[in-house]
């Protein structure tokens, strides 16, 4: 993809927080010139760039995927939020790795993934145990170009998670002193910032963007 190109980007999790901000800066972008939204509400947003697709991400026909540049994958909930670790599974695995499928099967060479700080696999702890699994998994579908994104705490707009107002407090007062410097919260909009720069200057292969690389590729 070069500077000059008429993108199609498709994004899961369009609603959610990183979602939303990496849709409206998506929608500005003159390099983009079509975005596809899949999920089970509609962004509220209008916009001549923008198709919304009402679908169960887990069941849906896959022709409504007509191909596309790049994928973003930004779709994400919390236990709290699900009402179990099987439904977060669904949503956070299952969805996920299901449309990615589809989009890799029709044609799209580019994902672009939010996964979580300490994804592993092997965890102990279902988190990033579950994060870990995802990531292998969609390795093993062979995208061209595989960007995952392992971000620090996010900072969002009007949160109403009290762990995640209170492990911001503690980080910035822990910042203050020096200490955890690499883990410094990160607003959504520079996430997004950081999402949608990243396809432009990756190779090809699969790229991981802790938070310091994060932090590099926002001072590029």
């Amino acid at each position: 993809m070069t500077p000059n190109s008429n993108l199609h980007c498709l994004i899961i999790g369009a609603t959610g927080a990183s979602g939303r901000e990496l849709l409206a800066q998506l929608l500005a972008d003159p390099t983009v010139g079509r975005v596809d939204c899949y999920g089970r509400r509609a962004p509220a947003v209008v916009d001549g760039k923008l198709r919304s697709h009402i679908l169960d991400l887990n069941d849906f026909d896959p022709a409504l995927v007509e191909g596309g540049d790049v994928l973003f994958s930004c779709l994400g909930t919390t236990r709290a939020a699900a009402g179990s670790k099987e439904a977060q599974w669904r949503i956070d695995y299952e969805a996920v790795l299901h449309f990615a499928r589809v989009a890799r099967s029709r044609g799209v060479a580019t994902l672009v993934l939010v996964s979580a700080a300490g994804a592993n696999g092997q965890s102990r702890f279902f988190y990033p145990r579950l994060k870990g699994q995802l990531e292998e998994a969609l390795r093993a579908l062979d995208f061209p170009r595989l960007l995952i994104f392992r971000p620090p705490l996010l900072l969002r707009p009007n949160s109403d998670r009290p762990g995640e107002r209170f492990a911001a407090g503690l980080l910035k007062f822990l910042n203050g002193l020096g200490l955890l410097r690499s883990q410094q919260p990160l607003a959504v909009a520079d996430l997004a910032r950081a999402l949608r720069r990243a396809p432009a200057s990756a190779p090809a292969g699969v790229h991981c963007y802790d938070p310091a690389a994060i932090r590099r590729l926002l001072a590029e």
